[in-house]
């Protein structure tokens, strides 16, 4: 099949079934239109690259299987997404960068003192994110060894933090 007969074939599918398979979508996501739309896009993305395989035995169940598939895992996560609100928050102040900065400074110099591998496990855990379980690899050490770094790192910057009278220079 040539490119641009595989790309009109799926047109048509999608042409076709877009309705029925919207209304399944919606009714996988509670009612949520943008929701079933998104998921249908998703769907039909994975349908796309797997058209050869599919076309000729069955793309529709092949899609309904990706959407139940999608509308199951996105159920399962946490929505952590924007609400909307009747009046919208005051703007930030402008910040003072140069506190900021002299923060950043203040920061860097206290984490100096920590030994070298709560240093390591407290950098790599809070400025670069990297979770526990990469830490604790990047470090070479068991897992609850790097989460124990990270704790007395983090506590001992505490303390540091609260004897610092005013900015290190």
């Amino acid at each position: 099949m040539t490119g641009q007969a595989r790309v009109e074939e799926f047109d048509r599918f999608v042409a076709a079934r877009w309705p029925a398979l919207l209304h399944l979508a919606r009714l996988l996501t509670g009612g949520d239109r943008h929701r079933a739309e998104d998921l249908l896009q998703e769907a039909l993305v994975k349908l796309w690259f797997a058209w050869p395989r599919v076309a000729e035995q069955a793309p529709e169940a092949y899609v309904r299987k990706v959407l139940a598939r999608a509308a199951a895992r996105s159920a399962r996560r946490r929505w952590w997404g924007e609400q909307p609100v009747g009046r919208l928050p005051d703007p930030p102040g402008a910040a003072d960068e140069a506190a900021a900065a002299d923060e950043r400074t203040r920061l860097e110099a206290l984490l100096a003192l920590l030994p070298a591998r709560q240093r390591a496990a407290v950098v790599l855990r809070y400025y670069q994110d990297l979770p526990e379980g990469q830490v604790a690899e990047v470090l070479g050490c068991p897992l609850g060894t790097a989460r124990s770094l990270t704790a007395r790192g983090v506590a001992r910057l505490r303390q540091l933090l609260a004897e610092a009278v005013s900015p290190v220079e």
